[in-house]
Order: C-alpha cells, then sequence, then structure tokens
C-alpha cells in the first residue's frame, strides 16, 4: 500500500513507496514505551502512518493531546511530525528526508508553526538515530513544561 495524497509525507514527495516493515518494527518498539498511550499503525485517516498517541500526564493541562505521526519510505526518505493541540492553537514541528524544492533532502520544519520552507539540516545516517534524536528533542520540549 502507498500513500495516494501528493502532501509532503505521501509516497510522490519521496519517490518511493511506504515501508511498512520499517514502521513495524518501530511500533514495536514504541507500542511498549510507557510515554504512548496508543500506538496505532495504519489508521484510517493516515493509512501510510503510524500515530503514536502520548500519555497525557507528560504535558500541563493547557496541552489537550499530543502525537508523533511517522512516515518511512523503503528509500530512506522519512517524516516525523510532532503535534500538540492546545486549547488556544497548536504546536507542530517536523523532521523531514525527502527531495524538495523548498530545502535540501535533510532538513526540519521548527516549531511552533513547522513552516515552509524548512531549516536545512543534517540528519543521522540510521534510522533508530534519527528515532532517537526526535524522541530525545521532543523529551527535551515535555521537560520543558515543568521546569523553569
Amino acid at each position: 500500500m502507498t500513500a495516494g495524497r501528493g502532501d509532503e509525507t505521501g509516497s510522490s514527495i519521496s519517490g518511493g513507496p511506504i515501508d511498512f516493515d520499517r514502521l513495524e518494527v518501530i511500533r514495536e518498539r514504541l507500542a511498549t514505551d510507557d510515554r504512548f498511550t496508543e500506538v496505532d499503525d495504519q489508521p484510517s485517516f493516515a493509512p501510510e502512518r503510524l500515530v503514536c498517541q502520548y500519555d497525557q500526564r507528560l504535558y500541563p493541562e493547557r496541552v489537550r493531546s499530543a502525537r508523533l505521526e511517522i512516515v518511512w519510505f523503503e528509500n530512506g526518505d522519512f517524516s516525523l511530525h510532532y503535534h500538540e493541540a492546545h486549547g488556544t492553537g497548536a504546536f507542530n514541528h517536523r523532521w523531514d528526508r525527502h527531495p524538495s524544492g523548498h530545502n535540501a533532502r535533510d532538513h526540519i520544519h521548527p516549531g511552533p508553526d513547522a513552516p515552509t520552507p524548512g531549516n536545512d539540516t543534517t540528519h543521522p545516517t540510521d534510522w533508530r538515530d534519527v528515532l532517537s534524536t526526535v524522541l530525545s528533542e521532543i523529551e527535551t520540549r515535555q521537560r520543558g513544561f515543568w521546569t523553569g
């Protein structure tokens, strides 16, 4: 199954099919992680993605929900989108590797509003390091709610 949409996480942007095997490995790892209350692969609203709902206890009341959406392609491209829903708006941040007319292949669309174009960057080569980096950056944001 491949994504049919032409958005920034669809296969038409990457040029490659969705790597469902990789998403399954990630799902298995994150399904046992206490940070998440639900890890859903191929939800009806995003069948090409893995959607991970963060435990609400990690956030103050003003953050109504938070999730990480992951799509990975067989050619090594990816998009990881972190989203928080707030009572008065949202926070979005995205880490991407895909061909782009607006940025280098490796780039981020930083929070709070994940603008396009984003910022060129360099992501790790190994997918496990990419995932670890993203989860660490989200954890730093979560800690920031409770400190200083």
